[in-house]
């Protein structure tokens, strides 16, 4: 690379070009303001530009898709360096393996492995991307059979604050393999990771929407279910404000409607185990009364993520994020009062994911973060015009559901830097620090670390 006004080629300043698309985020509540920021192809791009961050006594941030940008702390001292490294997917079909460049999508791996009659643990969105996701620990829709998506991580490769290049699994570095899966980042530059994939060639996949009337109906029914579900079904409850927008269908804005969404895996022998799981479900809610959409279908799992009624254009958004323990009677009227009918809520999203499952059992490998020990994880989410309303009203939801709050998050879902964050236990945060100071003692990397997950800032 060249030099050009004493400034590395390729790293750019506000008001230019490159600034423009390697600061761009998905979150655009939560627009990235670096000091500087590049786009990074390559190793030696990454290298550059951690170079030009000593250089001006400046730290780096990274991000790829920009998903986590509301997570995220301010950047007004640091390097941006967006992730889009060239290779493409690589699948391995006999070891069910697929190596993943950083800035690659799900879908890109998803249609990759469906090509060998395999499964990726991809979230509800096919566009986000999947080093973050990954490493962030990931909650999959087929998590209650394959568990957080951060265990199917097999090998990283990320270029650490000393420029080396480094592969890490369970046999190279195990040490800064462990941290680096879920610890919250700090260690460097992630270029690329190797994850586990598993047969599936038929999957049902869908959602049912009923007017908010039903609501606590829908409710008992699917907790009722949930109670005994298979793990091979992964479902939650959603609780719809829906906008005026020409993307949302007419019987879907007028007022509070709940669905129930989900996937279900069949067996590798027999696909149709899924479909037959999923009328078990739909069976007794479908008795609730004629649904306003019913989307159910047994597909590839090709067509899983982009089946998911959720956002695919970037846009501005702000919520909260609490996991939850058994909510009983109680709470699950409680849950309704606050986010349901006649509640006055301005989120257009609050739901409740069904955890337990593989999500509860700490994989054997597993690195600092490998489980959540707790059934539900609930995520609003709200478009943020009158931001206070909002901000008072996830206030209201989280004081009413304090008696079933863990105490406990899981990055993937936290859409707020502020908002409280605890997914390691201390001694945890202990280990992965001694990683940190290792690997980066001088704390370049000190900043893109997830609050709540180190001392050492």
């Amino acid at each position: 690379m060249t030099e050009t006004g004493g400034r590395k080629a390729g790293i750019a300043v506000a008001g230019e070009p490159d600034y423009d698309a390697a600061t761009q985020v998905f979150n655009l509540h939560a627009p990235a303001h670096p000091v500087a920021a590049v786009t990074a192809h390559t190793v030696e791009d990454v290298r550059a530009a951690m170079r030009f961050a000593r250089t001006k006594r400046l730290t780096v941030r990274v991000h790829s898709t920009g998903h986590g940008a509301g997570a995220a702390r301010a950047m007004g001292d640091a390097v941006l360096i967006r992730t889009q490294l060239d290779g493409g997917v690589r699948v391995d079909p006999q070891r069910r393996l697929a190596r993943v460049p950083a800035g690659t999508r799900w879908a890109e791996v998803v249609d990759a492995a469906a090509a060998y009659g395999l499964a990726a643990p991809h979230g509800t969105s096919a566009d986000v991307g999947v080093v973050g996701y990954s490493l962030r620990g990931g909650i999959s829709v087929y998590g209650r059979k394959v568990g957080l998506a951060v265990n199917s991580v097999r090998a990283v490769e990320l270029v650490t604050a000393d420029e080396e290049l480094r592969r890490v699994n369970l046999v190279e570095d195990p040490d800064l393999f462990w941290a680096v899966r879920g610890g919250g980042g700090g260690f460097g530059v992630v270029t690329a990771i190797e994850v586990a994939l598993f047969p599936a060639r038929r999957v049902t996949t869908g959602a049912t929407y009923w007017s908010g009337d039903r609501a606590a109906e829908v409710m008992d029914r699917w907790r009722a279910w949930t109670a005994d579900a298979p793990p091979e079904a992964t479902t939650s409850l959603q609780v719809l404000n829906l906008p005026d927008a020409p993307v949302v269908p007419d019987y879907l804005k007028a007022g509070t409607v709940i669905g129930i969404a989900g996937t279900i895996l069949g067996t590798e022998l027999d696909p149709r185990l899924a479909w037959q799981q999923a009328q078990s479900l739909l069976s007794p809610l479908r008795a609730v009364g004629e649904p306003l959409l019913d989307t159910w279908q047994l597909c590839s799992p090709g067509e899983v993520a982009r089946a998911q009624l959720g956002p695919d254009e970037p846009g501005p958004m702000v919520g909260d994020h609490m996991l939850f323990g058994d909510l009983g009677d109680r709470g699950a009227a409680t849950f309704l009062d606050v986010t349901g009918p006649g509640s006055g809520s301005p989120l257009i999203s609050a739901e409740l994911r069904h955890l337990g499952g593989a999500f509860a059992v700490p994989a054997d490998t597993g690195g600092a973060f490998r489980s959540l020990d707790a059934t539900y994880a609930y995520l609003g989410t709200a478009i943020p015009d009158g931001a206070a309303d909002i901000e008072k009203h996830c206030a209201v939801v989280r004081a009413a559901l304090a008696p079933w709050d863990t105490g406990r998050t899981t990055p993937t879902l936290v859409e707020n830097v502020n908002q409280p964050q605890a997914h390691l236990n201390p001694d945890v945060v202990d280990a992965v620090d001694r990683v940190r100071l290792r690997v980066d003692p001088d704390g370049l990397f000190r900043d893109d670390i997830i609050p709540g997950s180190s001392r050492l800032r």
